[in-house]
């Protein structure tokens, strides 16, 4: 009893990591992920939690088969009344029946097995206990006294139904019987949809009967040989096998003769009442459902590891987009881009840079004095200068997010696990996600603004020496940082003709009067500093705009250590003792 207890506690383990979505995208084949997730469940609900609870309970021997097979005529025929519906359309089990001895009511109406399905109580149909087929989604229990307690049958929908929901709740109750009753006809028992649940029968070491309907006199003999040859050539040697002759019934709802099914009957019979032989068919299915999770839990904790994978695989998409945006920002500041243009015209209003270039290498001294002078007499370039630079800043950092979300969004769409979650979060693909976000702008000024009062903070800390205090104190702290700010952009490399003559000699032109006031090593420091802290604000902007994209797989797909867990409890099942 303690090794069932334990046994339990594993498979409700295992059952709670199974209640998470596990298969949420289109990674690999997610529809074949999430069939073996929905048959798992279904068996450890249906049949081996329950069973498990309640080992002595009655034995569930479910009639499956093909389509026409017979199967809801030979239920009526072995309980000697119409409990379930046969006729020719189809699919004409629209819903399960169960048929038990009322003494084994209580155990089949309550939601212990196949808590899935709302019960219905009805009688033989059409008889003064009413009843009837019952809807879709139901399980209709019919008590009949004919029936021996300790044996219930269960009259399934076809294997190979048209309808999918049919077919599904087919392989759910196979999953969940003790005793499978498989019904084939004569002319059908080679089909190959039979055969790979008969295999899967084998495969989980299910108990099993055969039913052979059917089948003409004449080819009696020739045609059970040839089954019984098929089952041991697929590994079901020894499988009882019953064989039903062909009969012209009077009409759909005619029953067979008593004596025909009368072999099957007694079989039946013998097992309810034979406590030692049900024993043996219940322990021969549940520990043969209990083995094949050695396999199918881990092959599960396979396919979960590759939605993982897969998920993790979008995330690192979009954070090899971001990567690359910062490493075009770098680029731009590298390139001479941004002494361009505006801020080359403002650089020109503040100096005065065609006579100043010609006097760069010999009269240092001197022009130092003059842009002195010209700070101190014209504030207003300076301001100019630096909203310039400001632009420009703010621009790179716009077509480089502009340009991440752009690739992000692409890789995404050549994905189907990408598609799949652009699609479910309701992103339109044109609008917004495939360009920075609207507020970037204003984050972005903030942040070059944030970045230019921390320039001027590191100018006013390094001029605060008594050493320099003369020097810096002669150019005012605002044109010191805009000197700073200029020779962070100073390195040229993608300008050609005379604009490389020109952000070349700025950026020499800076060094210069930087080196003038500070010395060399204290410019190499303040430069490396500003450039760094930029750096710092512009990551800390596109981390915020790859969050729009990592915010739409979080919390998707199973937790971290779902796949580890899942193992773990199909290794604690297999070293489970004796039942």
């Amino acid at each position: 009893m303690a090794g069932n207890d334990r046994l339990r506690a594993a498979l409700e383990s295992l059952r709670r990591h199974l209640d998470q979505d596990l298969f949420p995208l289109e990674i690999g084949d997610a529809a074949a992920d999430r069939r073996v997730l929905k048959e798992l469940r279904g068996q450890l609900d249906d049949y081996l939690l329950p069973r498990l609870a309640a080992i002595d309970a009655p034995l569930l021997a479910v009639v499956g088969g093909s389509t026409g097979a017979g199967k809801s005529t030979l239920v009526n025929s072995l309980v000697g009344t119409t409990v379930t519906e046969p006729g020719v359309l189809r699919p004409t089990t629209l819903a399960p029946t169960l048929v038990c001895n009322p003494a084994d009511s209580p155990w089949f109406t309550s939601p212990v097995i196949l808590p899935g399905l709302a019960r219905v109580t009805g009688g033989a149909i059409g008889g003064a206990a009413g009843g009837g087929r019952g809807e879709p989604g139901t399980l209709r229990i019919a008590p009949v006294e004919a029936l021996p307690p300790g044996l219930a049958l269960l009259d399934a929908p076809d294997i190979d139904s048209v309808v999918t929901a049919n077919r599904e709740l087919a392989a759910q109750l196979l999953a969940a019987a003790d005793l499978w009753l498989f019904v084939t006809t004569a002319a059908r028992y080679a089909d190959e949809v039979p055969w790979s649940f008969l295999r899967l029968a084998r495969e989980r070491s299910t108990a099993l009967a055969v039913i052979l309907q059917r089948v003409p006199d004449e080819a009696r003999e020739p045609v059970a040989a040839d089954l019984a040859r098929l089952l041991a050539d697929n590994g079901l040697a020894g499988t009882p096998l019953f064989a039903v002759p062909e009969l012209a019934l009077p009409s759909e709802r005619a029953r067979l003769p008593a004596a025909v099914v009368q072999p099957i009957a007694t079989w039946l019979a013998d097992l309810s009442v034979d406590a030692k032989a049900r024993a043996e068919v219940v322990r021969r299915t549940l520990t043969g459902a209990l083995d094949s999770l050695a396999t199918r839990v881990p092959d599960l904790a396979d396919r979960v590891e590759r939605q993982r994978a897969g998920i993790a695989e979008l995330r690192a998409i979009a954070d090899k987009a971001y990567d690359v945006a910062m490493s075009a920002f770098d680029e731009g500041m590298r390139d001479g881009r941004l002494l361009r243009g505006e801020v080359l015209a403002r650089w020109q209003d503040f100096v005065g840079t065609g006579d100043l270039m010609r006097s760069l290498e010999s009269r240092i001294g001197w022009l130092r004095d003059r842009i002195a002078a010209a700070f101190r007499g014209r504030p207003a370039p300076d301001r100019e200068l630096r909203v310039a630079l400001e632009s420009g800043v703010e621009s790179l950092i716009r077509s480089t997010a502009d340009g991440a979300a752009e690739r992000a969004v692409e890789a995404w769409l050549a994905l189907p696990a990408g598609r799949d979650v652009l699609d479910r979060s309701g992103v339109a693909v044109s609008g917004r996600l495939g360009r920075a976000s609207a507020d970037l702008p204003r984050r972005a000024g903030e942040a070059v603004r944030a970045w230019q009062g921390h320039v001027l903070d590191l100018v006013r800390s390094e001029g605060a020496d008594r050493r320099t205090l003369a020097r810096a104190a002669s150019f005012g702290v605002n044109s010191l940082g805009v000197l700073i700010m200029l020779a962070v952009f100073s390195t040229t490399g993608g300008i050609t003709g005379i604009e490389l003559g020109i952000a070349g000699g700025t950026g020499v032109l800076s060094q210069k009067l930087l080196e003038a006031v500070f010395g060399d090593q204290a410019v190499r420091t303040l430069t490396q500093e500003a450039r760094e802290d930029l750096r710092r604000r512009v990551r800390a902007l596109l981390d915020e705009e790859r969050a729009r994209f990592s915010s739409l797989v979080e919390g998707l797909g199973p937790a971290t250590e779902t796949a580890a867990r899942l193992r773990e409890a199909a290794k604690a099942v297999q070293e489970r003792g004796d039942l």
